[in-house]
Order: C-alpha cells, then sequence, then structure tokens
C-alpha cells in the first residue's frame, strides 16, 4: 500500500534533539490548518441552505489535548463504541456520533445517553436492543437511531481495508434492505472509503442512493462516512462542495461527513534513535522504534512510512531499520537516512499522528512513545505525556 502523505511541511525546520526519542510530535498549526479547510468545505456546501457537518473520527487521532482546535472548527466527533464515546463527552465539543459493528447490552445505557446519533450495524442487533432503547429513553435520553448499510461496492486498494469486500462484517448489504428494517431509523451510515479521493465517493453514493430514495422522506441524516482525504492538496475539494450540495438538495437530509486522517494528514512525527547496526547481507539497524509496537499499520497494511529528509542518492546505501522486539517481522523499511547511519543518529517518519498514535502497544515491554505538541506558528513545544514502566505494568495482572 502506498502512502499518499508525508509532506514534511514545518517538520523540515524542527530540531529532532528537542524531544525524547522515541516520541510522537504533532504540530498544532498544521492541525488547525487542515480543521480550517474541513470547516471552509462544509461552509461552502452549505452555502445554499444544506444542512453539512463534519465530525472528526476519533478512531483515528484521539490525541484529546488538541479537542480543542477540533472543537474550534468542526461539529462534532464520531465514536466507535462506550470508551470513545465517554472520551467524546468529557473533552469535546459538539455533537457524537457513536457505531460499532455491535454493541454489547450492558453498555447501550450509557452510550445512549453521551450520544446524538446511535448507529447499528445491522437492523437484526438493533430489533434485539429495542427495549433498552425504549427504556433509555423513558430516562430521557434523545438519541437518533440509524443503520449502517453495506454499498457492496469495492473501491479499494486493499480488500482488508475495504468495508465493501465481499463477505464484509460491516453494514448490512444494500440488497437486503427492506422497508421493516428501517422501522424507527431516522439515519443511514455508510463507510466505504480508505485514503481516497472524491470519485470513489462518487461511485458508492450512485448505488446507495438509489437504494434508499424510497426512505427520504423518513430520513432525517445520511452519514457518508470517513477515508476522505479532503486535505490533501490534490483532493478534488470544489467536486466535492457541488456533490454536497446537490446530496443534500436531493435527499433533503442533513449530511455528515466524518473523516479521521483527514484531520491530523502530515500533522505528527515520530521520532527515533539508530541504537545498533550490523552487516547481514544488507546493512541492519535497530532502532528504539518498533513497527509492531508503535506503527501497526507498517505491517498491517503493509506500507513503507515516508522519513523526513530522507536522501535520493543511489551512491548512499540503504539501511534497514526494524524495531527491538523479538519478532523477525519486526521491520520498518530500507532507507537512506538524512544522516550518518551510526549508533545515536536520531531520524523521523512523517504522518505518524493518525492511527500510529491510537494504535501503540508495549508488546515485548517495549516502551511506549512520550506525546508532545508543538505548534510551528510560535514554536512552543510542551510534553502532553511520558509514559512509565507503571504504564507498562499496571495494565497487566
Amino acid at each position: 500500500m502506498q502512502t499518499k502523505a508525508g509532506d514534511p511541511g514545518a517538520f523540515a525546520h524542527f530540531d529532532l534533539a528537542r524531544v525524547d526519542s522515541p516520541a510522537f510530535v504533532v504540530d498544532a498549526a498544521k492541525l488547525r490548518a487542515n480543521c480550517r479547510v474541513l470547516a471552509a468545505v462544509r461552509d461552502a456546501a452549505a452555502a445554499e441552505g444544506g444542512d453539512i457537518r463534519i465530525f472528526a473520527a476519533l478512531k483515528a487521532f484521539s490525541m484529546w489535548a488538541t479537542a480543542p482546535i477540533i472543537g474550534e472548527y468542526l461539529d462534532g466527533v464520531a465514536t466507535s463504541g462506550l470508551w470513545e464515546a465517554r472520551l467524546a463527552s468529557e473533552f469535546y465539543d459538539g455533537e457524537i456520533a457513536t457505531y460499532s459493528a455491535a454493541f454489547k447490552p450492558e453498555d447501550l445505557p450509557e452510550i445512549c445517553r453521551l450520544s446524538d446519533h446511535l448507529i447499528f450495524n445491522s437492523p437484526y442487533q438493533l430489533a434485539r436492543a429495542r427495549p433498552i432503547l425504549e427504556q433509555a429513553a423513558a430516562s430521557g435520553a434523545r438519541v437518533s437511531l440509524g443503520l449502517r448499510v453495506n454499498p457492496q461496492v469495492a473501491t479499494g486498494e486493499v480488500a482488508k481495508y475495504d468495508p465493501s469486500a465481499p463477505g464484509s462484517r460491516l453494514g448490512f448489504p444494500l440488497d437486503q434492505l427492506l422497508p421493516e428494517h428501517l422501522e424507527g431509523i431516522e439515519g443511514i451510515h455508510f463507510h466505504n472509503l480508505c485514503e481516497q479521493d472524491f470519485l470513489p465517493l462518487q461511485t458508492t453514493w450512485d448505488r446507495v442512493f438509489d437504494a434508499i430514495e424510497p426512505y427520504f422522506d423518513q430520513l432525517k441524516w445520511i452519514n457518508m462516512g470517513g477515508g476522505h482525504h479532503i486535505t490533501r492538496a490534490d483532493y478534488q475539494r470544489a467536486e466535492l462542495v457541488q456533490f454536497l450540495k446537490d446530496a443534500a438538495a436531493d435527499t433533503g437530509c442533513q449530511i455528515i461527513l466524518e473523516p479521521g486522517e483527514a484531520v491530523a494528514l502530515d500533522a505528527g512525527i515520530l521520532v527515533g534513535t539508530l541504537l545498533d547496526t550490523h552487516e547481514n547481507g544488507v546493512m541492519v539497524g535497530i532502532t528504539d522504534i518498533s513497527a509492531t509496537c508503535h506503527m501497526p499499520d507498517v505491517l498491517e497494511a503493509p506500507y513503507r512510512p515516508a522519513m523526513l529528509g530522507e536522501r535520493d542518492d543511489p551512491a548512499i546505501a540503504p539501511i534497514r531499520l526494524g524495531g527491538p522486539s523479538c519478532l523477525a517481522g519486526d521491520v520498518i523499511g530500507d532507507y537512506r537516512l538524512p544522516v550518518p547511519a551510526e549508533p545515536g543518529a536520531r531520524f523521523a517518519f512523517l504522518d505518524q499522528a493518525h492511527y500510529s498514535m491510537v494504535k501503540t502497544n508495549t508488546f515485548n515491554g517495549v516502551p511506549l512513545p512520550s506525546i508532545w505538541l508543538w505548534d510551528s506558528e510560535t514554536d512552543a513545544l510542551e510534553c502532553i505525556k511520558r509514559f512509565a514502566y507503571e504504564d507498562f505494568r499496571d495494565r497487566l495482572s
């Protein structure tokens, strides 16, 4: 999988020695810039009276120290279950839309209390939850119910990231949708994209539109999910604005997008240190950054993350960088470092604010990266959190 991001931006001038190693560094100025782009798309699309909302997907980026920045521009957050909904209610402004592939019955009363939208993955789970939802409503919860549908239109580059892949567990298949499945439903949700531009959204909507058109009078909102790379420089934002205008006018519904990556695109780096080198057919470097612990998508996608300042000189021998864990496959990739490939050298991987931060783990007791917030406009730098041995110990028995 080829990453479509990796613009160094202001990080090209950041001194990596200013922070711990390993460390995530998030640029507040870039985060604001991304949010301004998203807000501008929303405002332009709503200029003719349509109701357009943009939520930030916490599953991709939930560094709640930046919640005030996101809340200044966006309309709320999309959450993936009880814990994210609780985080949203504690720190984020605006609406909360909660979807999960399945909810535990014991979690639903609190989720109903916290959420504005509650989205079920199938009408069968919704039917089983009716008594709980009725009790929550009697207790004052005013949550709007939605159903996630599966468009059955494969647009993804990699099948395991494509919600419309054959046999997908995500969303109720459109070709099975019947009127009785939408009883009490006020919203339709679909999420069919992954790091994609406008055309796959249009292709998906063409399929969804035909299937749900008979229900427009019943529906209040349509949530078109995430995966929209709206803040990428080459995204067709003018086409998206017109599309959103048309969708609102054609359906009479509130139209919601819930980007995750686009909120934090190119807004963060992961700083590391080269610990040791040796030869084994290729030059091998062991770092304090682990793919399996700190950047799992490197192995899951898989993909090769861009490096800050990587050299493009074929005369420089590449070095194969990997982590300190015992996993033989804990390999990040082959790189031509911008500094001599010697123990103690600092380096950084680009575009690591989204998904990397939320997926970190302590396999093998590998320490978690500290978290820093930098503002490239003011050069203010703050350590938001450092992790200690106790953080590793206390999550175990």
